[in-house]
C-alpha cells in the first residue's frame, strides 16, 4: 500500500525534477557571470538550505492531509502546497529563460506572499504544520532580497 507522505514526497521531487528539465545553458551562464553581493558568502549552501524548506514543507503537507484526508478542504490545501512549490521552482526557470532578475524578484515576492497565505490557511487545522513552513518564510524573503539586490549590481539584467 502506498502511503500519503511517499505521494507527497513523489510529487514534490517529480515536480522538481521536472522543473529542471526547462533550465537552458544559456540561461544558467547568464546568472552565473552576473554580479553578487559582497555578503552573499553563503551561495553553495543554497541548493542545500532549499531542500531544507521543501522537505519541511511536505512534511507539512503530509500532517494536513493525514488530519483530514480525502476532504475538499485537504485537496483544496494540497493544491496551495503544490502552487506553491510550482511559483518557487519557477523563480529558476522562468528568470533565467527570460534572463531578467526583476522577474525573479516577482516570483520571489509572490512564493513568500502565497506561502504566508498558505500558513494562516493551515495553522487553525495544525499548528506543527504552520511551523514546518517557517523555515520558507523566512528563507524566501532573504533569497528574493539577495535577487533584487543583484538586480541593483547588474542594472544592464534587469
Amino acid at each position: 500500500m502506498i502511503k500519503s507522505w511517499m505521494v507527497i514526497g513523489g510529487v514534490a521531487i517529480a515536480l522538481a525534477i521536472l522543473s529542471n528539465v526547462f533550465l537552458r545553458p544559456k540561461g544558467v551562464k547568464w546568472f552565473a557571470r552576473l554580479r553578487r553581493p559582497r555578503w552573499l558568502t553563503f551561495e553553495k549552501l543554497i541548493p542545500i538550505i532549499w531542500t531544507i524548506v521543501f522537505t519541511c514543507a511536505a512534511w507539512s503537507a503530509y500532517l494536513v492531509w493525514e488530519r483530514e484526508p480525502g476532504t475538499p478542504k485537504t485537496w483544496f490545501m494540497m493544491g496551495l502546497y503544490i502552487l506553491l512549490e510550482v511559483v518557487t521552482l519557477s523563480y529558476n526557470t522562468v528568470m533565467l529563460a527570460l534572463r531578467s532578475l526583476k522577474v525573479g524578484v516577482i516570483i520571489g515576492g509572490a512564493g513568500a506572499i502565497l506561502a504566508l497565505l498558505l500558513a494562516a490557511t493551515v495553522l487553525p487545522l495544525s499548528g506543527l504544520a504552520a511551523a514546518l513552513l517557517i523555515p520558507y518564510l523566512l528563507w524566501s524573503p532573504i533569497g528574493t532580497y539577495t535577487t533584487w539586490e543583484m538586480m541593483h549590481l547588474n542594472p544592464a539584467d534587469v
